[in-house]
């Protein structure tokens, strides 16, 4: 009896080992977050063409107020999603050609200024426009488009090229989400293949490197969040600050973006039951995680603010605490939780930013 009992403990104890448990939870991330957070990225990048549409056909003060705000919701709807930096995104360079940053030596900025001095007429074409710099054709060109220097002139009629090269990049982002959401709900495409990792599977060969892909999100997007976004702009001490230096300055949205990439990290966690992985007497990792990331959403704003109003509020808008709590959760991540799954982070694609 005893080594009836002994044998059913270890069966038990081997049925709830993280590998086996690897399929169902990589499953749960891919119907719960990562093809919603893409449809919504979709739908997110049509609005907005449909409203560059009407503002092409009808310049109004009113017309360009609806762009910009559904600039500032397609931010937010690629700042979710944008964590996932493997799979369908990643071909055919859509990550840059979706968000070229950061623009260290203000190449972006040149060409895309370059294009609208000299009417560039293979800029203002969605098909031509793809072959074209990556720098020219995504949320950042667009960002400049709708909120930099001369985009007054689209409230009223006049010169139409801005307003069409706006429009060739909106059309442009909505047939790069269309194809990467369509490529997350083919059966037969990536999800099946991180979902069913094998001998004869190319990217996932085992349980536990499928795992480490979503594992992955965490500490990478941490690193991103932390050390490229946030460190980029915001110094030690106030007078360090560089906030033309942030990630979306010119629209506002720089806040949103980094509290957006945390909120769907948060999602995904949920979302895939990673905490169901942990021994039952480590509980309290997924419990500090969710507190942390629930705290980090109270720490910053959600409504568009220029960044320098922000670094000039008390306590810098909750800006270094914001960034503290990503290095909390990163030890979390990356020490406590990889250490209770007997798991390690892989190659960062950022380690050479």
């Amino acid at each position: 009896m005893r080594f009836f009992l002994s044998a059913i403990a270890a069966l038990a104890s081997f049925c709830a080992s993280p590998a086996l448990a690897a399929n169902a939870t990589i499953e749960k991330a891919i119907d719960g977050f990562v093809r919603p957070a893409y449809a919504d990225l979709h739908t997110a990048a049509a609005k907005e063409t449909g409203d560059m549409q009407a503002l092409c056909a009808e310049p109004s003060p009113e017309n360009l107020a609806a762009v910009q705000k559904n600039f500032v919701a397609l931010v937010s709807a690629w700042s979710q999603v944008e964590i996932i930096r493997f799979g369908p995104v990643t071909e055919e360079n859509r990550q840059d050609r979706i968000l070229f940053w950061p623009d260290r030596k203000s190449i972006g900025l040149k060409q895309v200024q370059a294009a609208l001095a000299d009417k560039d007429p293979t800029a203002s074409d969605p098909a031509r426009l793809a072959g074209k710099s990556v720098a020219m054709q995504g949320l950042g060109a667009l960002e400049f488009v709708l909120f930099g220097t001369g985009s007054e002139t689209l409230k009223a009629p006049g010169d139409p090229y801005r307003c069409s090269y706006g429009l060739a990049i909106a059309q442009n982002l909505e047939e790069m989400a269309k194809t990467i959401s369509e490529a997350w709900q083919d059966p037969s495409g990536i999800a099946r293949t991180w979902a069913n990792p094998g001998p004869d599977n190319a990217l996932y060969r085992t349980d536990d490197e499928a795992l480490t892909e979503l594992f992955d999100v965490f500490v990478h997007g941490l690193e991103m969040v932390r050390d490229v976004r946030l460190n980029g702009f915001l110094g030690q001490t106030p007078d360090d600050d560089r906030p033309k230096q942030a990630i979306f300055w010119r629209s506002g949205a720089t806040v949103i973006s980094l509290g957006e990439n945390l909120a769907g990290m948060k999602a995904l966690f949920e979302a895939s039951g990673l905490a169901d992985l942990l021994p039952s007497d480590s509980g309290w990792i997924a419990d500090s995680i969710g507190f942390e990331f629930n705290t980090a959403q109270t720490m910053i704003g959600h409504e568009p603010v220029p960044i320098t109003e922000i670094l000039a509020s008390d306590h810098r808008g909750g800006l270094p605490a914001f960034r503290l709590i990503t290095s909390h959760l990163s030890e979390l991540f990356g020490v406590n939780l990889s250490a209770a799954l007997g798991l390690s982070a892989g190659f960062s694609s950022l380690d050479g930013d």
